[in-house]
């Protein structure tokens, strides 16, 4: 450390400020904010803010609850990350799948109409698994039991059939 104070790399201009020390109830003392030096602000309306921020931690115990629930919430987190994690990759392998099923299916038709029609169907269904998991994802965000309810029903609708029947000219 340097001899000096003003030479610490990490010395903020007012460090020295009196009314940071802390007070008895381990808060730091409230700072008259934005008011040029040598003006104060006069006791009664101190005594008022000291009041309004003493009220809300003494009105109630939600602030001891919740530092036990965090623990449990954030194990909780950590399976559904894991376990959405788990379903973004089925979904991935899903559309990977129909898009090799769908490359393996031989186009007979002859009309330009039927075979475009043909070609849409096609390609949507290797969207399908994307749009389903990004849509699930983006209209449950408040709700997870739901979104995990619909992933997991996706997972049985979208099966990629054509893949895992093996359909095409080589099966």
């Amino acid at each position: 450390m340097n001899a000096t104070r003003d030479d610490d790399a990490l010395n903020w201009a007012g460090d020295d400020d009196p009314t940071l020390v802390p007070t008895g109830s381990g808060r730091a003392a409230p700072e008259p904010t934005g008011l040029p030096e040598g003006w104060t602000i006069p006791e009664q309306s101190v005594s008022a803010q000291r009041a309004v921020e003493t009220e809300p931690a003494d009105a109630g115990t939600e602030s001891d609850a919740e530092p036990d629930a965090e623990p449990q919430s954030a194990a909780v987190s950590s399976v559904a990350l894991v376990g959405m994690g788990i379903l973004a990759g089925m979904y991935l392998l899903y559309t990977i799948g129909w898009f090799i099923g769908v490359a393996r299916i031989e186009k007979p038709i002859s009309d330009p109409v039927a075979e475009f029609m043909f070609s849409l169907g096609a390609w949507l269904a290797v969207a399908a698994p994307l749009v389903w998991f990004g849509g699930t994802f983006w209209l449950t965000t408040s709700r997870p039991r739901a979104r995990l309810v619909w992933l997991l029903i996706g997972v049985v609708v979208l099966a990629p059939l054509p893949f895992i029947i093996g359909s095409g000219p080589g099966s």
